[in-house]
């Protein structure tokens, strides 16, 4: 027999450098929001996203202290 080789992944690049994904379900007027204001501030959905996340983490370890 050949050698068995794996042939490489189909679909999806990962993303660029150490970021990982992260799936999510959300409303998708709220996902139609977040993609325009993207567009808009010529960001991507996911910098957005990222940003939010941030924001959401700052104020939620704020709270504890």
């Amino acid at each position: 027999m050949a050698d068995a080789k794996r042939s490489p992944k189909k679909g999806r690049k990962p993303p660029p450098g150490d970021k990982r994904q992260f799936l999510t379900s959300l409303d998708p007027e709220v996902i139609r929001q977040i993609k325009q204001a993207a567009i808009g501030l010529d960001k991507t959905a996911s910098e957005i996203m990222e940003e939010a996340a941030r924001q959401w983490l700052e104020r939620h370890h704020a709270r504890k202290k």
